[in-house]
């Protein structure tokens, strides 16, 4: 019987030990406090094949009715890293929201990066994200 290696990428960035989206931080709040809140375990919600959690239940209800307005882009892999056409990880406390959409990234350099140009580096980003996706595993 053959075995198959699972993928250890994920479509969606999770924290490797509890299973969560994003560290556990709340999606909703990048757009609405001025730095992103900590979400509560006992208040999440399934999506994308994993658990998200929420600082409020108000963003919950406002992340299930619209959760691609809300979830980081490409599933929370470091959007300058997706420009360059790879994947990394990304750091939920190192983000920008460009144009209503959320973006994570790796470190303080890819963010400047990023910066330089949003509009350029956001376009190359989905294009790669189009191709990259395919190769990752579901939650």
């Amino acid at each position: 019987m053959a075995v198959q290696a699972q993928s250890v990428v994920t479509s969606i960035v999770t924290d490797p030990l509890t299973g969560i989206a994003i560290f556990g931080m709340d999606p909703v709040s990048y757009f609405t406090e001025p730095a992103p809140l900590q979400g509560r375990g006992d208040i999440e919600f399934s999506w994308g094949g994993v658990a998200w959690n929420f600082a409020t239940m108000a963003n919950r209800d406002i992340f299930s009715r619209s959760p691609q307005t809300y979830a980081p882009q490409f599933g929370g892999h470091g959007a300058m890293a997706m420009a360059r056409g790879f994947l990394s990880d990304s750091d939920p406390r190192i983000y920008t929201v460009f144009k209503q959409r959320l973006y994570l990234f790796y470190s303080p350099g890819n963010r400047e990066a990023f910066l330089l140009a949003p509009d350029a580096a956001a376009i190359k980003a989905e294009e790669n994200w189009q191709v990259l996706s395919k190769t990752l595993s579901a939650q």
